[in-house]
């Protein structure tokens, strides 16, 4: 029976199934160029390997190579550290580090050899197997950068474009290069990519738009539009995506971020102000898109303000103040403030708020608080011996708060500056007139001393009052 056995199992001819299957058991233990022959050839087979499950497993063992990272695998000539790989260059998210090369030798084999429908399929692979996102993430940046430019038309550019936004869309935002999601937007403004995946791209930069420069953000305006120069809806849109990441991760440690996209924000109004074709609706919703705690200084603001104003002449008065209400008037320096009360082309009722405004500011600080070890108030030690009336003079003269040490405890000090000085002035000649009025004390007891008698000691006390200054009389 055995030997009938074995002659009948010799004699049956060998499964193609079995033989595929164990092929593709085998596949994990293959060397690393046999598999990315076998991914060229999937490539060809599509869809055919992908509904047999072929794909997968040629995936699998793809990425079992991939995280293995042996030490005798050296990245290509082309590899991501090299000075050609531009496209998604930033000085914390993409330049490669000595111990990410020896995790990213693949990228040049792959990227030649991935379609478009294969790299999303190959990066979540990659994601499931625990592969670091910032390697991901080069990858898939050195992939576009590698096979867009050579694309023969532009459904294929859009293809692989829509590929590396997917993918991209699953990574901590972290590991995303910001520089190179503007790459991104920038090559495929022609290409006019599907809503959702444009979307999607916005909402990358938006929650990278800290990381963002002024260039960045000056954007032409697509073609055909004729509401301004720069695309300033694409910018709203991000600011838009900033604070709503902002509002989804929480608030804590978000304000130094804001702080900066604030001062980015300023810069690109001093952009756009000078425009002609910028409607003021779409100038106001710029300037009050962002809440108040992102700008500690408004002189930035209130400087594009006035550029576009002397630009717009014929903007009016409603117009004008609908604008002037991104203002914050107690965010003005006293030099903005005093410009403002002085320009002619802002309304009245501006210039009114703001010195209101700063006259506010100016109480409440001096109301802040007493003296300390660091506040040196006016002394009335040096002018004791002029009598009650004396130091009742340098006591209110006191009370205008002249504290040096203030100026620098809060940016509201700062801000007064010259009016502190003013103050400053005002004390000194309130001085000047104390030491007017005790040589006039004196000469008053001398001339009492001379006559020895009351008409004369009041006839000397007329004579003094005469004499004195009208402050002290």
């Amino acid at each position: 029976m055995d030997m009938a056995a074995a002659a009948a199992e010799v004699s049956t001819p060998p499964s193609l199934v079995k033989m595929t299957e164990k092929a593709l058991d085998e596949m994990p233990q293959w060397s690393w160029q046999s598999v990315v022959d076998a991914v060229r050839q999937c490539r060809r087979l599509l869809p055919t390997a992908d509904a047999t499950g072929v794909f997968d497993r040629v995936v699998g063992a793809l990425v079992s190579h991939v995280a293995v990272s042996p030490g005798d695998a050296t990245p290509t000539s082309s590899s991501p550290e090299s000075s050609a790989f531009r496209f998604s260059c930033d000085t914390k998210s993409s330049c490669l580090s000595a111990r990410c090369t020896s995790r990213t030798w693949w990228f040049e084999d792959l990227a030649v050899v991935l379609g478009p429908g294969m790299v999303e399929r190959v990066a979540g692979a990659l994601l499931a197997r625990g592969t670091d996102h910032g390697v991901v993430s080069r990858f898939l940046f050195y992939y576009l950068k590698c096979r867009v430019a050579g694309a023969a038309t532009a459904d294929d550019k859009r293809a692989m474009l829509e590929a590396a936004i997917a993918a991209m869309s699953g990574l901590d935002r972290s590991s995303v290069s910001c520089r190179g999601l503007f790459g991104i937007l920038r090559i495929s403004s022609p290409l006019k990519l599907p809503t959702s995946c444009h979307d999607s791209l916005v909402a990358m930069i938006g929650a990278k738009l800290d990381h963002a420069t002024l260039d960045n953000l000056l954007v032409p305006a697509p073609p055909g539009t004729t509401s301004s120069l720069y695309d300033v809806t694409l910018v709203l849109r991000f600011l838009d995506a900033f604070l709503h990441h902002a509002a989804a991760t929480g608030a804590r440690g978000e304000t130094p971020r804001l702080k900066k996209v604030g001062k980015l924000v300023d810069l690109y109004l001093a952009e756009v102000a000078p425009d002609p074709s910028l409607r003021p609706a779409m100038f106001v919703e710029l300037a009050t898109a962002l809440p108040a705690a992102a700008r500690d200084c408004h002189d930035a603001l209130y400087r594009a303000i006035d550029v576009y104003f002397q630009v717009h002449t014929r903007l009016t008065e409603e117009e004008k103040m609908r604008i002037c209400k991104g203002i914050n008037y107690e965010k003005l320096s006293p030099e903005c403030c005093k410009h403002l009360a002085r320009n002619a082309g802002f309304p009245t009722r501006a210039a009114v708020q703001a010195l209101a405004s700063q006259h506010t500011v100016l109480k409440s600080l001096l109301r802040g608080g007493g003296p300390d070890e660091h506040l040196r108030p006016v002394s009335a030690a040096k002018h004791r011996a002029g009598g009650e009336d004396h130091d009742d003079l340098v006591a209110a003269g006191g009370q205008v708060v002249l504290y040096a040490g203030r100026l620098d405890l809060s940016l509201e000090s700062q801000n007064l500056r010259s009016l502190l000085d003013g103050m400053h002035w005002r004390v000194m000649e309130l001085e000047k007139v104390c030491s007017r009025m005790k040589t006039q004390m004196s000469k008053m007891k001398a001339a009492r001393r001379a006559t020895g008698g009351g008409g004369g000691a009041a006839a000397g006390r007329r004579a003094a009052s005469r004499s004195l200054p009208r402050m002290c009389s």
